[in-house]
């Protein structure tokens, strides 16, 4: 039997379309089909000033967008040979660690609710809002964050802002462990995801995988460590790991994640330097021309800009690369001699954002 799970299936993490062959409740086949949601941001790119396009980027993956914002400034910046004031980069660090909480909160509310559980998700919203508080106070918005700025940040540390997220810090990891309480030990989790969806070590590096979804399969690798960038090298941290690369290591290393976060954000909070948060730039930028690369680890892995410049006002090409798109390609590998009920929670288990993937 031929069955098209999608594209508007609920449990599909966007407008995402397989089509299983299946034998019986066995599949024996996938295929993924993508582009329901492709807007065409690198061509839009082409069109706009390097300052219109701001607005874009936190619509691409929507859950975690200042990272791509903070992606894009990076290869500016590298183009026009431009080092922003310290204070800037450590509040770019902390905008992206809460960023990391809420993009894994949703990452495993989402997951949880796809194998039928519905308290983890309640949760996980409850705590998020705590956090979409502080990146509204910090940013003025709670989703499209358009923070981030070539030579700098938009915006210095509101009033209040450090003592309520000090307070947050305080007391997220017992929320943490309220999480693990309900999820890590639950026998019905442990049955649909032990031993689920495994991807080797091996399979991890020759699909191209990052972030948890790569560390989940026992490789260790994260750019703020392995290809450091900001003022990461100076604030201690650690890398969680799988061992299996199984679903259930995918959620472990997810909420490891959270609990590292907390300690990057207090580390933050208390180095953080006075001085500027920003510089005096043009308004209307005009890079020399030269190619540039810039990534920086999103909740969900390596995101990256390639981007040229003829110096013009506008992009002459902007390549985005995604994360989810290379787990999506693991699909057909993993899913084959597992059962239809357990395609979504496996998908889920990947963290998958389709507006990043179809771009």
């Amino acid at each position: 039997m031929v069955l098209n799970m999608g594209p508007q299936h609920p449990s599909t993490h966007g407008v995402l379309r397989l089509v299983l062959h299946l034998d019986g409740e066995l599949i024996v086949s996938v295929d993924p089909q993508l582009g329901y949601l492709h807007r065409g941001f690198e061509k839009l790119a082409e069109n706009r000033t390097y300052m219109q396009f701001f607005s874009m980027l936190s619509r691409l993956d929507y859950l975690a967008g200042y990272f791509m914002e903070w992606a894009y400034v990076r290869a500016i910046e590298d183009l026009m040979e431009i080092e922003p004031p310290p204070r800037a980069e450590y509040l770019r660090v902390i905008a992206g660690e809460l960023n990391r909480i809420i993009s894994h909160h949703m990452a495993i509310g989402d997951y949880l609710l796809n194998l039928g559980a519905v308290t983890p998700v309640l949760w996980t919203f409850r705590d998020r809002e705590e956090v979409l508080d502080l990146l509204e106070l910090l940013t003025g918005q709670r989703m499209m964050y358009n923070f981030a700025r070539v030579g700098g940040v938009r915006y210095d540390l509101p009033d209040g802002f450090e003592e309520q997220c000090r307070k947050f810090l305080k007391r997220f990891p017992a929320m943490i462990d309220e999480y693990e309480q309900l999820i890590t030990g639950n026998e019905i989790f442990l049955a649909r995801s032990l031993g689920m969806g495994v991807i080797s070590p091996e399979q991890a590096l020759d699909f191209g995988l990052s972030g948890p979804n790569l560390r989940a399969s026992g490789v260790p690798v994260d750019l703020r460590r392995h290809n450091p960038y900001s003022v990461y090298p100076e604030l201690d941290f650690e890398i969680p790991a799988g061992a299996n690369g199984d679903s259930f290591d995918r959620y472990k290393c997810r909420v490891e994640e959270m609990r590292q976060s907390v300690r990057i954000i207090g580390q933050a909070l208390d180095a953080l330097p006075g001085g500027p948060v920003n510089m005096r730039i043009p308004p209307m930028l005009r890079p020399p021309a030269g190619e540039s690369f810039a990534a920086v680890e999103t909740g969900r892995g390596e995101w990256s800009n390639y981007l040229v410049s003829d110096g013009s006002l506008r992009p002459f090409r902007l390549k985005l690369r995604d994360s989810c798109f290379v787990a999506i390609s693991t699909l057909p590998k993993i899913l084959p001699g597992n059962k239809m009920a357990d395609v979504v929670g496996i998908t889920g288990s990947l963290d998958l954002i389709m507006g990043a993937v179809d771009r």
